[in-house]
C-alpha cells in the first residue's frame, strides 16, 4: 500500500520506501511463523512492474467505459454515478454519502464527493516516490492496487475475500465496482469481515496506554501457541477481547489438551483392555467448522470429547485401540487449530543445513536469501523463530517426521 503515511515515514528516515517497509515485512513474516499461520502462495507487493501495468491497464479501460476520468489537479477517479452496483456491501444510501476518514483523502477536485482516486497526481510531497503513467507521473490509490493485484493472481473472480469491518467501506466496495467496471463480472462470491480487536474492552490505542504488538505479548512469557489459541476461539465476526486473564485461561485450555494427550499415548501405549469409547466425533468437528466457520462450537467438541475421554481412562474402560482412534482424530483436528505443542527433537542433516546458510544470511543481511530459506524450511515441516538467543528450529505442529 503506497500511501501518506508510508511515503512521509520514508522521508522523514531519509530512505527509500522498500528500505523503510522492509522492517515490517520482515517482522510480519516473523509473527506468522510464531502464531503458526501457514503462508499464502502468494505475497504480491503493490509496486511490482507486473501489477503497476495492470493497474494502468485497469484505469485506461475505466476511462474508456466512462466509469472514471481525469481532473484538473491529474489524478484519475471513479464515477461512482455511473456504476449502479455501488454501495450495495455496505448498504449505502449514495445522497448521503458524507466525505470522511479515507473519503475525505481522495477529495482533491472531483465531480461527485464521493469519486475515489484511482491514480494520485504526483506532488512534492511524494518525494521520490512515482511512477509514469498516461495520465503523468504518480502513484496508484490504495483500492485499485488490490483489485490489479487480486485479479493478476486469483483471476476475475474470488470465491473468497476477507478483511476487517472497517475495509467494507470504502475500501471493498471500491474495490467491487472497479474490479466489475473493467471484467462485467461479479467479483467475489463470499465476503468474511472480522470484527474489531478491543483490548480490556477498549479499542487498542497508544494513548490510552493499552497497545501491544505480539512481541511484546511473548516477552511477558506467553508463547505464539497461546497467543494463537487466545485468538481463534472467538469467532471471526464477534469483537474479541484481549486481556492478560484471557491469556491466562488460553494457558490453562492447552495444558487440558497436552495433559489429555499424554494420558491418550499410555494408554495407546499400554496395551490395556477396556472397551472403545466413541465414535470419534470427525464429522461434527468439520460440519461444525463448514457453519461459517463456528469456531466456539468446534472447540466445544473438542473439550467435550476431552472429558469423554478421561472419565474412560479414569475408569479404565478405554482400550488401545479406543486410544489410537482419538490421538488419529486429534491428528485431523490439529492439522486445522495447530495446537499441539512442537516436540524439541534433533535436526535432520538436511535441515540443520539448511538452518546454518539461514544464519550466516542474516548475519550477512541478505534478508532476501533469509527469507527464502525459511520458506524452505517451512514447506519441509519445520518452524523457524528469531529470538535474541538466535533462531530456533522446531518440527511444525501436525506435521509427522
Amino acid at each position: 500500500d503506497v500511501d501518506d503515511k508510508t511515503i512521509r515515514g520514508a522521508r522523514e528516515a531519509k530512505v527509500s520506501l522498500n528500505n523503510f517497509t522492509e522492517p515490517f515485512k520482515r517482522g510480519f513474516f516473523e509473527d506468522l511463523e510464531t502464531l503458526r499461520i501457514k503462508r499464502a502462495d502468494e505475497y504480491p507487493g503493490a509496486t511490482e512492474p507486473r501489477y503497476l501495468t495492470r493497474m494502468i491497464e485497469m484505469i485506461s479501460e475505466l476511462i474508456k467505459r466512462d466509469l472514471a476520468y481525469q481532473a484538473d489537479d491529474k489524478s484519475v477517479y471513479f464515477r461512482i454515478n455511473k456504476f449502479p452496483g455501488y454501495g450495495k456491501l455496505a448498504h449505502l444510501n449514495l445522497e448521503e454519502l458524507r466525505p470522511t476518514g479515507r473519503v475525505r483523502s481522495d477529495e482533491y477536485e472531483k465531480e461527485n464527493i464521493g469519486d475515489f482516486a484511482l491514480w494520485k497526481a504526483w506532488d512534492e510531497a511524494d518525494g521520490d516516490v512515482g511512477w509514469d503513467s498516461p495520465w503523468g507521473r504518480g502513484r496508484p490509490g490504495w483500492h485499485i492496487e488490490c483489485s490489479a493485484m487480486a485479479t493478476t493472481l486469483l483471476g476475475d473472480q474470488i470465491d473468497i475475500h476477507c478483511g476487517g469491518v472497517d475495509n467494507i467501506f470504502p475500501h471493498h466496495e471500491a474495490e467491487i465496482a472497479q474490479s466489475e467496471g473493467v471484467t462485467g463480472k461479479k467479483f467475489v462470491r463470499y465476503w468474511l469481515h472480522c470484527a474489531h480487536l478491543l483490548v480490556d474492552n477498549q479499542k487498542m490505542s497508544k494513548s490510552l496506554g493499552n497497545f501491544y504488538t505480539l512481541r511484546d505479548v511473548t516477552a511477558k512469557g506467553y508463547s505464539g501457541r497461546e497467543v494463537r489459541y487466545a485468538l481463534l476461539r472467538v469467532h471471526y465476526r464477534a469483537q474479541l477481547n484481549f486481556t492478560f486473564e484471557g491469556m491466562e485461561e488460553s494457558r490453562q485450555a492447552l495444558t487440558r489438551i497436552d495433559e489429555w494427550l499424554q494420558r491418550l499415548r499410555q494408554t495407546s501405549a499400554s496395551g490395556a483392555p477396556g472397551k472403545r469409547v466413541g465414535p470419534v466425533p470427525t464429522n461434527d468437528f468439520q460440519s461444525t467448522l463448514d457453519d461459517d466457520l463456528n469456531i466456539s462450537g468446534a472447540l466445544g467438541i473438542l473439550f467435550e470429547s476431552i472429558r469423554e475421554t478421561n472419565r474412560a481412562m479414569d475408569a479404565n474402560e478405554l482400550d488401545t485401540y479406543g486410544a489410537k482412534a482419538w490421538l488419529q482424530w486429534w491428528e485431523e483436528v490439529n492439522q486445522v487449530l495447530a495446537l499441539e505443542a512442537t516436540q524439541t527433537m534433533a535436526l535432520p542433516p538436511e535441515i540443520e543445513t539448511l538452518a546454518e546458510a539461514r544464519g550466516i544470511a542474516r548475519l550477512a543481511n541478505d534478508w532476501q536469501k533469509s527469507d527464502e530459506l525459511r520458506r524452505e524450511l517451512n514447506a519441509r515441516g519445520w518452524e523457524v523463530r528469531d529470538t535474541k538467543d538466535g533462531q530456533k528450529i522446531t518440527r511444525r505442529a501436525g506435521i509427522k517426521p
